[in-house]
Order: C-alpha cells, then structure tokens, then sequence
C-alpha cells in the first residue's frame, strides 16, 4: 500500500534512478580500472615517461652551465623539456621517437637566461641534431671569443638548425667560418653588431634555402662576392656599416625575391648596375655613406613596389633624377648630402604616399615645386642648404602640420609670402623685405631673367617705394 504517492508515480521515478545509476557508472571508472579510457591514459604516459636521450640532454646541460649562471641547471630542471618542468628560453618538440628534443633556445634578452660575463662560444650547439633556431643576444662582452666549430664539422651536416642569431656581441670576433656552408638547412643568418673580420665567405653564398642574410655593423673588409646572386631565394640582404669596398656586382640583379637591400656605409665605388632594374619585389634600398658616382640606372622605374630609397652622404654629382617621381609607392626619399643639382624635377609632386622627403646640403637650385602643397602624407621635407628661390609655396595648414618637421633655412633666395608668415620659423625671412633687396641686387649687376611669379612681386614691390 503506497502512501502520500501513488503507486503509479512512485514506479517510473525508481527507474529513473537506476538509469541515472548506470550512466554514472560507465562515465566515471575507477583510476587504474582495466577499462580506462584508453587515449587518455595514452596521453598520460606520453607526459610522463617522455624523457630525452641521454647524449643530448648532458649537451643541453653543457651549453647551458658554459653560458649562463641563472641558476643550478642539472638540480632545478633534471628534465628540461618535460611539461611544468621546462625553462623560459628553450623549446622541444616531442619526436617521433616518443623522446623530448631541443628545438629553441635563447639567451640574453630578457626574460630569457641571461648570459655569464665570461660566456663564450658553445660549439656544442652543433650537436643536437634537432635545434632549429639559436639566439644570442648581448650574451659575448668581456671576454673575446669566435665561432667556433666541430674539428672536422661532422656534426653540421646532420644539423636541423634553420636560424642561427648573434647579435649585440661586442666580444665575438674573428671571422666567419667557411664551414657554416654545410648548414644546408639554414634560412636566416644574422651577425649583426658584432666584431667580426675578413671578407665575406664565399661558402655561404651557396646556401640556397637562405631567405635573410644580415651581417651588418662589423668589420668586414674586401668586394662583396659575384656568387652573392646564387641567393634566389632571398628576401634581405643588409651588410651595412662594414667596410666593403669594390664595386656592386652585377649579380645582385639575379636576386628576384629580394625585398630590402642595405649596403650603406662601406666604402663601395662605381655606378649603381643596371642589373637593379630586375627587383621587382624591392621595396627599401639603402646605398648611403658610400663612394657610388653617376647616373642612376635608367631602369630604375622598374621598381615599382620601392617605398624606401635612401642614398645620403653620396657623391653622385648629378642633377636630380626625374625618374625616382614615377616611383608612386615611395614613403621615404632622402637623398641627402650627395652632390645632387638642378631644380626639383615637378614629378616628385606625384609622389603621394611620401612622408618624408631629404633633400638639404646639394646644390639644388630654382623654385619649390608648387604640386609639394598637395603631398597630403608629408610629415617631414627638408630642402635646407640648397640654392633654392621664389616664393614658398605652403599655406598656414601646411606650416602647421609639419611644423618643426619643416626645414628650409639655408636657401637665400627663398621668402614667405607675407599672407603665410605669421608665426612661421622655418628659416626663411618674409618676401617684404627680402626680395627688395634681392631685386636691387639683380637690377645693379644687369641680370635678366623670365617673368615668373617671384619677378612680378619684385618689380611691384619696388614700383610702391
């Protein structure tokens, strides 16, 4: 006899419950039943019986205790690469032969290890077979050290290592190792800032997986080697700040891929080659502080993806080519301090997406191109210690958005039309009084010259006195 329910409802809830009894049950086993969840207890055992071999682990060690005194390396991490276990500055990859390998590792810049003030170079970097990418950072200061490598250098053609970085290394000197040319694998080589001697090896030029090649502010020597065109796969070439000398070789011209070209700073002679013409995919190139002389090739309005043209400090002794105003992706042209002279070619005005345009100390003469005023993304023109004249032809907006960024001083035969002044210093004094005297000047010496705008101001001006 059923009480405060009736039977009938009583039986299904029952059911239910058994149900919910069995469900739980096949859902939640017991830990270390022999029904378990077979992939998670896989995964389990991965983690926490993948150890690394034994060689490479006591080479890890090594390198870590040669370049860093962080801490006790063999006693707070016996297992390195094991989840929880593992240390800001290296990375591992689990292989497929279920054991733990060393694929990254960095040191010097935080919050990576630091490095010992005695550190030098561990060549035993060269020894785990799996290591993709080495860092070193301001890791080689007091004491001097090279890039040394294997006796024999065995070991580097079994390497894996796709990038090796030394940058910021004031103690690592000596010179590049030929050797490095049998890290087949390698895609990046930087070193960078550093001490390094000698001439480029020519060893490395024959890496054909290499996309970037940055071997700047160091102390090379010597021409930079024709087989740097057997580079086609490369995206960067920087060897600036060195002191390179010779010409360009014609070769750089087979790089179709390049996209950034630095040789600045070294002591290269000659013309640009023509051979430049043919990259397409160039979008900076720095060629300043160089001994380079002439015309800049015809062809260079091929460049058609060139945002960044830098060639200061030049001697090119040449008017200023009208060619580079067809360039229409440039953002920066500084063509400072290079021997440049002539007018202001009007194509320049085209250039719409230039921010920032250099042109002070050569020997550039007549008017500001009157297009300049609508160069919309300007922030930055300098035409100061040129030989520059006429009428500015900015209004007050203009003077305002680039403010100090502007800079005209230098140029005697430049004034500011009175309506504009107020409040303008950009080295450059108002037309009022200025081209008065420019005026008296030209009449007492007996030039003649076109009635332009800036003449037809003059001779009213002087008409009212």
């Amino acid at each position: 006899m059923c009480f405060c329910f009736p039977c009938s409802f009583f039986l299904p809830l029952l059911l239910l419950l058994l149900l919910l009894l069995l469900i739980s049950h096949a859902f939640f086993i017991p830990y270390g039943s022999a029904n378990a969840n077979p992939s998670l207890e896989a995964s389990n055992s991965i983690q926490s019986s993948s150890t690394m071999v034994q060689s490479e682990l006591a080479t890890l060690f090594s390198i870590m205790e040669a370049m860093s005194s962080d801490r006790t390396w063999r006693t707070s991490h016996p297992n390195p690469c094991n989840p929880g276990s593992s240390w800001i500055g290296i990375q591992c990859k689990l292989g497929k032969d279920n054991q733990f390998h060393v694929t990254r590792l960095d040191f010097g810049s935080s919050p990576n290890p630091s490095c010992k003030s005695d550190a030098i170079f561990p060549t035993e970097i060269f020894q785990l077979p799996y290591l993709e990418s080495v860092f070193f950072f301001h890791c080689f200061t007091n004491s001097n050290t090279t890039i040394t490598l294997l006796p024999g250098g065995g070991a580097l053609s079994n390497s894996s290592l796709q990038q090796l970085s030394l940058r910021s290394n004031p103690g690592l000197v000596g010179e590049i190792p030929a050797q490095l040319a049998s890290l087949k694998s390698l895609q990046i080589l930087t070193l960078s800032q550093n001490r390094i001697t000698g001439h480029i090896p020519v060893g490395i030029l024959g890496l054909s997986s290499l996309v970037h090649l940055d071997l700047s502010y160091n102390m090379l020597n010597g021409a930079i080697p024709y087989q740097v065109g057997n580079l086609r796969n490369l995206v960067g070439l920087d060897l600036s700040y060195n002191s390179l000398s010779g010409l360009i070789p014609d070769t750089i011209g087979e790089l179709g891929q390049l996209q950034k070209l630095d040789l600045s700073s070294n002591l290269l002679v000659g013309r640009i080659p023509g051979s430049i013409e043919k990259l397409s995919s160039l979008s900076f190139i720095a060629l300043s502080g160089n001994n380079l002389r002439g015309n800049l090739p015809i062809g260079v309005t091929k460049l058609v993806n060139l945002q960044y043209f830098i060639m200061e400090d030049t001697q090119m002794l040449m008017p200023l080519p009208q060619e580079l105003g067809m360039l229409v992706k440039l953002q920066e042209l500084r063509l400072a301090n290079s021997g440049f002279s002539g007018t202001i070619p009007p194509s320049f005005s085209q250039l719409g997406n230039l921010t920032t345009l250099s042109l002070e100390n050569n020997r550039l003469t007549g008017a500001i191109p009157v297009g300049f005023s609508s160069l919309s993304h300007i922030y930055h023109l300098n035409l100061s210690r040129n030989f520059l004249e006429g009428v500015v032809p900015f209004n007050a907006s203009f003077f305002k958005r680039l403010g100090r960024n502007l800079d005209l001083s230098g140029n005697p035969g430049l004034c500011l039309d009175p309506s504009e002044a107020y409040g303008v210093k950009i080295g450059v004094g108002v037309c009022d009084s200025h081209m008065n005297s420019s005026f008296s000047v030209k009449k007492k010496s007996g030039a003649s010259s076109g009635f332009h705008f800036s003449s037809v101001l003059k001779i009213r001006m002087f008409a009212s006195l």
